[in-house]
């Protein structure tokens, strides 16, 4: 029988996967793409009492256009328990290269040492910070997409809810890439993708336990880390959602499609 790969599975597997990402990050020319970008790290002022939020601004070096760009603000992915900026960040360039427009990824706190609402609170925090700052590296913030893969895209969907609540930016658009949207692990989907080593249900029960502990599954988990729960999605930003047919996220992106275009936002879904 061949070797089970290694998972996002106990917090030991973790801890070696952070040592992993810490020793070989991504070099300075490789997410300039060869000077391409000009990556300037920013340290957001974050929530009263925590930590600064790490944002890099990536705006194109020699811009095709002149005037303010899009911004194309994310988080970078890894369940809510391993990843960071740098690794998140050395995919965006190529999002936004073709596009003539800027990044600005923030980067949020991990889980379970930072449980809810760290990641989306720091998520929502680079979202303002973007909005209010675009015009320092010739960004429009009134064009401010979010966009992520996997975990990551929990916060940074999430991360407009507080800002519709708190009537904050309000994003132009919305690009959920095989979304973590739910904790509760339960479809069709969910059960039918087991022992793969990545994005299975056993890595997925991990990393929606990890930010939530007990109320994982129940019925008190808070809309702002699953957003699969808010009973209120009036208003959203025009979404257009990307899946897989054999990814666990499937069956929830389905859901969750069709919940958008019934507040007559656009919703598109691609499987």
């Amino acid at each position: 029988m061949p070797e089970r790969p290694p998972q996002v599975s106990t917090l030991d597997v973790v801890a070696a996967m952070r040592q992993s990402e810490a020793a070989t990050p991504p070099s300075d020319e490789q997410l300039s793409r060869g000077g391409f970008f000009e990556v300037e790290e920013r340290a957001v002022p974050g929530p009263e009492g925590k930590p600064d939020v790490s944002l890099p601004t990536c705006p194109p070096a020699a811009p095709k256009t002149a005037g303010p760009r899009p911004v194309l603000h994310c988080a970078h992915g890894g369940a809510m328990v391993i990843g960071n900026n740098p690794t998140g960040v050395d995919l965006v360039p190529d999002w936004t290269r073709d596009l003539d427009a800027a990044a600005a990824p923030a980067e949020h706190r991990r889980t379970p040492q930072h449980p809810y609402p760290a990641p989306v609170e720091n998520a929502h925090t680079g979202l303002v910070w973007t909005a209010e700052h675009a015009g320092e590296f010739c960004g429009a913030p009134d064009r401010i997409p979010v966009a992520r893969t996997s975990a990551g895209d929990g916060p940074t969907a999430a991360a407009a809810l507080p800002a519709r609540d708190r009537k904050g930016p309000r994003p132009i658009g919305q690009v959920p890439m095989t979304p973590i949207l739910d904790d509760r692990n339960n479809t069709l989907s969910a059960r039918q993708i087991t022992d793969r080593g990545v994005r299975d249900r056993l890595s997925n029960e991990t990393a929606r336990t990890a930010p939530l502990g007990e109320p994982h599954g129940g019925p008190d988990v808070p809309a702002y880390t699953a957003p699969a729960h808010v009973e209120d999605l009036s208003a959203p930003p025009p979404a257009s959602i990307d899946d897989g047919s054999t990814e666990t996220s499937r069956d929830k992106a389905n859901a969750y499609t069709p919940q958008i275009s019934a507040t007559a936002s656009l919703a598109e879904l691609h499987i």
